[in-house]
């Protein structure tokens, strides 16, 4: 990697010349990029059209996400940034003995079990000190979110809204299997970030070997900003490698930072990472790349430039290191997103146009234009439901009259407020590029709204499919708090989905996890004093074919009066993406249009609930060629009824499958239990693919199916004597072993008998 810049500097110096001779955009709003050059040349020509007051405004403003793997410090840190920020007055610690708990964890069940379950939004204000002493003041919207993959919308709907993140990791884990998946939500939503390396103070920290697997797991480049000065208990500080200065924490609770000369015995090592920072941005960056192949040595200024421009063009994260937990090093992280973050107008946002075939409209962060928000959250406060909105373009006032892009409802804002976990502050107005909340607003998660002169939709979240359900019934029979509590959790939370089943007359709750369906299981207790009584879990099967049929299915029915007639032929087959299709070749009119959408609706509703087990089917072609009609008794009701009978009929003959959720497990514990859990792997017919063993701890990733894992947790705890953790995470569909197959029909089979 670090040959790159040597090889390529003629072809970098060249690339850098044309970069700057980028040609001038006409249009702002309609020019939608496709490579990350184009969009600095997009927001480089919206710049011109911001007035100073808003450029001044939104250069001191970061909207950031603190985002990290479970169990990494996020919540930890983010205390500390309210701390030093001034935002609190004394640090609480998540599982602290003061039974207060860390600020961000304002519920109680996050309290009690020491995880974050809802992501927390606040703000806070950070004077930053340049080394001539100046002083900037900058304002962050902070959200700090969850670790555990069963609260991934969670972060999918904080990085959909942030413009930077700050990535948590372990100095002793490294890159751990949530990681990854963080990793994957930043770039879903094109979101830059920087690395923070915390747990600096845990024995076998080594901060080295975690760089080195960001740059190979994630595959992005990354270099270190620090070295640590002590290791483990005598942690001390960080030498700051772009200034060449030792940074030392002092005070009771490292509040106080003092800058020293650098130690002699890190000195060689400081050169060594030194050049280490300046190849990789050589790699990353062309105007360091000319620096570099010219043999000169940058300023501190050009190296932070440059890291300023690589990180925001997602090719490069900088890497700091520390310990929220023995608060050291915290405050070089906060101006570091100062310094290597975006602001609000750095950042490109698009649009779609309702009013104009949904085409993609370029959002201008300023205060002048027409008002676009995007409520992204909402919340069951003490004053009804809370909503938060991410303020995309314009401004929103307290008593300003909005509309709803989804619904065409107009709205009157009655309050404003800033968030600080559970607590608020009211504002009268909120500016383009800043997060707020407000009450009264009747919404869903994902709504679009506007000032009425636009009919500006933004895109929605990306939402996973549940995959594992479970029966829930009060077990009070009149108890009205039940459907309170369960319209609220949906509306909160995409992931949770709720459906009535009319055959087994149950309500199946359905979500991303154990703990996921756990934790709402908990709350209806807690927050509406409903005790329910649950069933067992049952994984989200998926139903498919092998092969390829034909079928030729008619459908009559006489029984006095207008009958029902419809004919359909043509092919069920399957498809080797996992979405289904419907198609159709009808020549010379013989199945009507309106006609042919009543199948497409019947293939849609049959695809819903399989003929095999009654679970949803994935991956098949259904084409329709050929038919008949009858002069009277054909309706769209006899032709969506053969649809159904048609597809049912071929599917059985199609040689059908079930097909169950195949998850990616990642379990971390001390290396003395490596025998048992491989031992638990086995027993579950687990795919062990990779594994990570460190001086402490070992990390194995496996794939197994998630009907194996169910009770996991128990047996984990009771080989490990409780140390050790694991994360599920879904993967893929995967046919089911014939044995289970049996097993599931031979009960559907049985259950249908029953009913009859």
């Amino acid at each position: 990697m670090r040959s790159f810049a040597r090889l390529w500097r003629p072809v970098l110096a060249q690339t850098s010349r044309s970069a700057r001779s980028f040609s001038t955009i006409s249009s702002l709003r309609n020019k939608i990029p496709e490579t990350y050059e184009e969009e600095h040349a997009v927001l480089q020509d919206m710049a011109k059209t911001i007035t100073d007051t808003d450029r001044v405004r939104l250069n001191g403003m970061r909207n950031i996400g603190i985002s990290a793997h479970i169990d990494s410090g996020k919540t930890t840190f983010t205390e500390r940034v309210l701390f030093y920020t001034g935002r609190i007055k004394a640090i609480h610690e998540v599982r602290g003995r003061d039974n207060v708990g860390a600020t961000m964890d304002s519920m109680a069940l996050e309290r009690e079990k020491g995880i974050t379950i809802q992501s927390a939004a606040t703000f806070c204000d950070w004077i930053k000190k340049d080394i001539d002493d100046s002083e900037h003041n900058y304002k962050f919207n902070l959200i700090d979110t969850p670790g555990h993959i069963d609260f991934t919308v969670e972060v999918e709907r904080a990085l959909r809204v942030l413009d930077g993140a700050v990535l948590v990791l372990c100095a002793v884990s490294g890159v751990q299997s949530q990681t990854i998946t963080v990793d994957r939500q930043m770039r879903r939503y094109n979101v830059p970030r920087i690395t923070f390396i915390n747990k600096m103070d845990r024995m076998g920290a080594n901060p080295w070997r975690a760089i080195e697997q960001v740059n190979k797991k994630l595959r992005i480049h990354a270099a270190a900003l620090q070295v640590p000065i002590g290791a483990e208990n005598a942690l001390a500080g960080v030498v700051d490698l772009i200034h060449e200065r030792a940074l030392y924490n002092e005070g009771n609770h490292g509040e106080k930072i003092s800058e020293k000369e650098i130690p002699e015995d890190l000195k060689e090592l400081v050169a060594e990472k030194r050049n280490v920072l300046i190849e990789t941005l050589a790699d990353v960056d062309d105007e360091m790349a000319e620096i570099y192949l010219e043999e000169q040595i940058p300023t501190p200024q050009q190296i932070k430039d440059a890291i300023r421009r690589a990180t925001i063009a997602r090719k490069f994260t900088p890497v700091l290191m520390g310990s929220a937990l023995a608060n050291r090093s915290i405050q070089p992280v906060l101006d570091a997103v100062c310094d290597y973050l975006p602001n609000p107008s750095e950042v490109l946002n698009t649009a779609l146009d309702v009013s104009n075939e949904e085409k993609p409209v370029n959002l201008i962060p300023a205060q002048e234009e027409p008002f676009v928000g995007l409520a992204f959250k909402l919340e069951e406060g003490r004053y009804g439901q809370l909503t938060y909105i991410r303020v995309y373009q314009g401004k929103l006032k307290k008593g300003m009259t909005i509309t709803n892009v989804r619904t065409g409802k107009k709205i009157k804002m009655p309050r404003l407020a800033r968030m600080h976990a559970d607590e608020m502050e009211d504002v009268d107005e909120v500016g383009a590029g800043e997060i707020c909340a407000t009450f009264g607003v009747d919404c869903s998660s994902g709504d679009s709204f506007t000032d009425g002169t636009r009919s500006y939709t933004m895109t929605s979240m990306y939402v996973p499919e549940p995959v594992i359900s479970l029966s829930i019934a009060p077990k009070s029979k009149d108890s009205p708090n039940f459907s309170k509590a369960i319209n609220r959790f949906q509306k909160e939370d995409p992931t949770f989905r709720v459906k009535f089943d009319p055959e087994s007359k149950e309500t199946i709750i359905s979500g991303m996890g154990e703990l996921h369906l756990e934790i709402y299981v908990e709350r209806m207790k807690r927050e509406y004093k409903v005790e329910c009584v649950t069933g067992k879990p049952q994984v989200a099967y998926r139903e498919t074919i092998t092969g390829k049929v034909p079928f030729d299915y008619t459908h009559k029915k006489q029984s006095g009066g207008a009958g029902q007639f419809a004919k359909v032929m043509g092919e069920l087959s399957a498809m080797e993406s996992q979405e289904n299709e419907f198609t159709s070749q009808i020549v010379g009119g013989k199945i009507p249009d309106k006609f042919l959408t009543a199948c497409e609706r019947g293939f849609e509703e049959a695809c819903e609930k399989g003929p095999l087990i009654g679970h949803r089917v994935l991956g098949v072609s259904m084409l329709i060629n050929d038919g008949q009609v009858h002069v009277v008794d054909s309706n769209e009701l006899s032709f969506k009824t053969a649809t159904i009978a048609a597809f049912k009929s071929a599917f059985m003959k199609a040689q059908p499958t079930i097909l169950e959720p195949i998850m990616d497990v990642s379990i971390t514990a001390p290396t003395e239990f490596q025998s048992n859990i491989i031992g638990l792997l086995n027993k579950r017919q687990a795919t062990i693919a990779d594994s990570d063993i460190g001086s402490e701890e070992f990390t194995i990733s496996a794939e197994c199916s998630l009907n194996s894992m169910f009770g996991f947790a128990t047996h984990l705890r009771a080989a490990t004597q409780g140390k050790g953790e694991f994360s599920l995470e879904f993967k893929h569909y995967s046919p089911a072993p014939p044995q289970l197959q049996k097993e599931l029909v031979a009960e559907y089979e049985k259950k249908q008998k029953e009913k009859k």
